[in-house]
């Protein structure tokens, strides 16, 4: 009998332990759960990888993050300006027209001998309004990821408007450049619009925001891109210097945009 009890005692004693332990384990898991998840990207895909970049670059620019464990009145790492779509627009709408030419010419109720002038004709602005879309992508566009809307008062303050007034008159216009095999990647910004615009322009090897497995710093990138805008927004605008950029060039390492 007393072993028993004994047996009993002590498997009552290690009940409190076992739960004890539940408890832990659901405490690690908390703290997993809280862990920050970081985007892996095939970094021998070039494309794929400016395509990351270009996307966080403009996100610092228009989206509203909030910085987490804080009040929510409290802004995360932000720019919070809008996209400006006016190009965006106009080629959308040149695609629908030549996309409407091509049902025309798919679903025509013709037959076909007598449909042949009409094909002909569908067929041929089909392919002079998708040539007039990449000239707008070659000579307008060239690398630009996004272009803004003039600022509002509110977003700037009065030693950035005496510093430099045109962000008051102008939109800003986001450039980047990742050349073919290579590491640097450049964001230069500048402003929409302004013959001679002045410009700031930074480069960053691409292994500064992922490490070697391809996971993607993006609070990194977004902390570099918008004291990059501060110094552009401060007036502390780059001065041309070409000569060195032709020799940056030619060595493969930091190119500025021109």
């Amino acid at each position: 009998m007393g072993k028993k009890k004994s047996k009993v005692e002590s498997t009552s004693e290690s009940v409190p332990t076992k739960k004890e332990e539940v408890v832990d384990v659901d405490d690690d898991d908390e703290e997993e759960e809280e862990e920050m998840v970081y985007l892996q990207v095939d970094t021998g895909d070039i494309i794929k990888l400016k395509q990351i970049l270009d996307e966080t670059v403009a996100s610092t620019f228009l989206e509203e993050n909030y910085l987490e464990g804080v009040d929510s009145d409290t802004r995360g790492k932000n720019i919070g300006l809008s996209e400006e779509h006016m190009w965006n627009n106009i080629k959308l709408v040149i695609m629908t027209v030549a996309c409407a030419f091509a049902m025309v010419a798919q679903f025509a109720p013709l037959p076909f001998p007598e449909s042949r002038p009409v094909l002909g004709g569908c067929c041929a602005i089909y392919f002079a309004l998708s040539g007039c879309l990449q000239l707008i992508t070659t000579f307008l566009d060239k690398d630009c990821i996004l272009v803004t809307n003039v600022m509002k008062k509110e977003q700037t303050t009065e030693t950035g408007r005496k510093k430099n007034p045109h962000l008051l008159t102008h939109g800003l216009r986001i450039r980047t450049s990742l050349p073919r095999f290579s590491e640097f990647y450049t964001v230069q910004i500048e402003f929409q619009g302004l013959e001679d615009s002045p410009h700031v322009t930074n480069t960053w090897s691409v292994g500064k925001f992922f490490d070697v497995e391809g996971m993607f710093d993006e609070y990194g990138l977004e902390d570099e891109v918008e004291q990059l805008y501060r110094r552009f927004a401060a007036g502390k605008f780059d001065t041309a210097d070409k000569p060195e950029n032709d020799k940056a060039q030619k060595s493969g390492q930091k190119v500025k945009l021109t």
